[in-house]
């Protein structure tokens, strides 16, 4: 089966094919880092519109390089939730379109439950495994038992964890994507010039939810504070220590759902699952079995989209005409036992 992905639930807009929810024939990424640059960080209004110019030639460029017509693909997968609404409805729109006047059967599909889908799209993974989605707008630590069956453990109570390190780059003007320049100084600094606080969770059960909102403060406000005197204190030297901070905070959280589940395979997904330390502190349990996205496949992309949405097609899922956009859904709240 042929499946058309569509994603643009933020700032990329891209459209895959992908054979039977594994193989990719084309895919294209459009991404807008040029526009929001001058911003450090995305901008709603623009991401819409820039959506809007780019989802047609970012449509006929994939098609022409599958070689296929749209009346050869068997069906249609889009985000549709959760994300940006005006860049959602782009997307969504587009799909319908497509699948309206192509007469093929269309799929709205989950953001989060794609981009846990994506390192299936390179190797086989079985259930059981403890789901981690790190990006600059979602923080998730869940158990996943089948393709959209999960029960979420853990998630942040405030800033996502891309999203501190968007602020933090911004703060001292260290560049954007903040993602991508804080791993690249860090790679040049010590994390042991500054001890960064870990959050204290004091109000309800948060043995597997973050905070990031302490760190970010921490970092911007209180640096001297934290300074270990006999360092430099350099912009390579504060993005090593917040980078293990931000981090490491995730994976005490991580590793305590993979000891009270009983689950020792993890699979992780979003932009942030592109970080070399993230990658190097997981590597180096060899207790747990992980499984990482190839890096282009952590940034939101159509291929795995259609490679999720294949699944659901397949056991003859359809989502209605009247389906619409939520920029936000209910199910990513705690729901373990």
């Amino acid at each position: 089966m042929l499946v058309l992905g569509i994603e643009s639930s933020c700032d990329e807009c891209s459209v895959a094919v992908v054979e039977d929810g594994r193989r990719i024939i084309a895919h294209t990424i459009a991404t807008q880092i040029e526009q929001h640059k001058p911003f450090h960080g995305v901008v709603p209004e623009i991401a819409s519109r820039m959506h809007t110019e780019w989802i047609l030639p970012v449509y006929r460029r994939t098609m022409t390089e599958a070689s296929l017509t749209i009346g050869q693909v068997d069906g249609i997968a889009v985000t549709s939730r959760p994300g940006l609404s005006g860049s959602l409805l782009v997307g969504l729109s587009f799909a319908k379109g497509l699948a309206a006047a192509a007469g093929k059967p269309f799929v709205a599909t989950d953001h989060i439950l794609a981009h846990l889908y994506a390192p299936r799209l390179v190797e086989d993974i079985s259930y059981p495994f403890i789901g981690l989605l790190v990006s600059g707008g979602h923080t998730l630590i869940c158990r996943v038992d089948g393709i959209d069956a999960i029960s979420v453990m853990g998630t942040t109570i405030d800033d996502a964890c891309g999203e501190a390190f968007d602020k933090v780059a911004k703060h001292f003007g260290m560049g954007y994507p903040g993602g991508v320049v804080i791993d690249r100084l860090a790679r040049k600094g010590d994390p042991a010039a500054f001890d960064f606080p870990d959050p204290s969770l004091h109000k309800g059960e948060h043995r597997y939810d973050v905070s990031y909102s302490g760190l970010k403060t921490a970092v911007a406000n209180q640096l001297d504070q934290f300074w270990n005197r006999g360092y430099e204190k350099s912009l390579e030297n504060i993005a090593a220590s917040f980078e293990r901070a931000a981090v490491d905070m995730l994976l005490r959280r991580l590793f305590r759902a993979v000891e009270d589940s009983g689950v020792a395979r993890v699979v992780a997904g979003g932009g942030v699952a592109a970080n070399s330390y993230l990658r190097k502190r997981l590597a180096e349990r060899n207790d747990i079995e992980t499984h990482f996205p190839p890096p282009e496949l952590c940034t939101d992309n159509g291929a795995m989209v259609a490679g999720f949405g294949y699944h659901l097609l397949s056991r003859g899922e359809r989502s209605p005409w009247s389906e619409n956009v939520h920029a936000r859904v209910s199910r990513f709240r705690h729901t373990y036992p």
